[in-house]
């Protein structure tokens, strides 16, 4: 609400543009927002989908990923990177995450290659980025597709690469509560592949790239009017991301004394934008109590991702991945997780105050 009441007008306008055009449906304001996504993320193609799962499922099919394949990710995700590969009809293979950053761990990673590998999906988990060039180099060496899940990482890159430049393509999501979210759900494709942004224009609109003309496709299109409002708030990604950093090192400054918790890792080289920050507890048990004080003293604390994807239930068909070694920090992480309050719109009392019962919780286990 914050964020909408700050640009407003903009968004407005967009809005009402849509709705006097009557075209609400890949119409010319879906069309504009690709062109300035292609335009701020350096690609040569982008393509608006109907949700961020769908941008990774898509990216799957376009580059013939699917039955019989396998596709490496980590298991300490959001559960959608792991069923975007399902729905794909290929077999997810979860390795272990790196310790510090979250993210999948490259040594694990090339462990888990056997001769049905077929692509590795890296997760920008909590907006820290992947270390990508560790992930191109094991895909060149094994001839493997690689697909970013940057649903929470846009606007992040290394000193060495940005984002694309080491993969086929990046998917993203603007669900609402993303550093670039819509109002409702959305998603999309970044690749400078011709052949892959054909097909997934054709996927996305019942396999449809004339009128009348169909092949096996889907219907997961971006729908004008959040391409509207995601066209007015793209303008201003790098200044909230920059504010989240800024309101990340406050945190860390404040939190620096504490010693029941591990305060997040920021990879040096890297542009972490901080869609999340994240606590580690020692214990589960200490987290319980972290959450329930928090709570309870009007923090609005959150998990992310509090069971990892190897230990949910609900798979009536049986589990259809496969384990590759130890999933110790992954377990870890999801046993372990706290999110603080992360947006720009933080005012500086709030965060300070969030600030102080930490430190009070912190206080009492010493």
């Amino acid at each position: 609400m914050r964020q909408y009441q700050n640009i407003k007008q903009e968004i407005d306008a967009q809005i009402e543009e849509v709705l006097l055009s009557g075209k609400f449906v890949q119409g010319p304001k879906l069309a504009a927002f690709e062109e300035q996504a292609k335009a701020y993320f350096g690609c040569e193609y982008a393509i608006g989908v109907g949700n961020g799962t769908d941008a990774l499922w898509l990216s799957l099919m376009a580059l013939g990923v699917g039955p019989g394949d396998e596709v490496i990710t980590h298991a300490n995700t959001f559960f959608a990177t792991v069923e975007a590969i399902w729905i794909a009809g290929a077999t997810a293979v979860l390795v272990d995450c790196d310790p510090q950053t979250k993210c999948i761990d490259p040594a694990a990673a090339e462990a888990a290659v056997t001769d049905k590998t077929k692509a590795i999906m890296p997760v920008h988990l909590y907006g820290q980025c992947a270390d990508m060039p560790a992930i191109k180099a094991i895909a060149k060496k094994h001839d493997l597709f690689v697909i970013e899940d940057n649903a929470q990482g846009i606007d992040g890159a290394g000193d060495s690469f940005k984002q694309g430049e080491l993969s086929d393509t990046v998917c993203t999501s603007f669900i609402i509560q993303k550093n670039l979210g819509c109002f409702g759900d959305g998603g999309m494709v970044f690749t400078d592949n011709p052949d892959v942004d054909a097909k997934i224009r054709k996927f996305r609109n019942h396999g449809s790239a004339e009128r009348d003309h169909h092949s096996a496709g889907f219907n997961s299109r971006l729908d004008d009017i959040q391409a509207g409002v995601l066209s007015a708030k793209v303008k201003h990604i790098s200044a909230w991301t920059d504010q989240r950093i800024a309101i990340s090192k406050i945190y860390n400054a404040g939190l620096a004394d504490c010693t029941a918790f591990e305060l997040p890792y920021h990879k040096a080289g890297f542009r972490h934008v901080f869609h999340l920050y994240v606590v580690e507890t020692k214990t589960a048990e200490k987290r319980a109590e972290l959450l329930q004080f928090l709570q309870d003293n009007g923090v609005d604390a959150k998990t992310h991702y509090s069971i990892a994807i190897h230990n949910q239930d609900g798979f009536p068909w049986g589990k259809p991945f496969r384990l590759a070694g130890s999933l110790e920090n992954a377990e870890k992480n999801a046993a372990t997780c706290v999110s603080l309050p992360m947006f720009p719109e933080l005012q500086p009392e709030e965060i300070q105050y969030m600030i102080e019962k930490v430190c009070e919780w912190d206080a009492l286990q010493k």
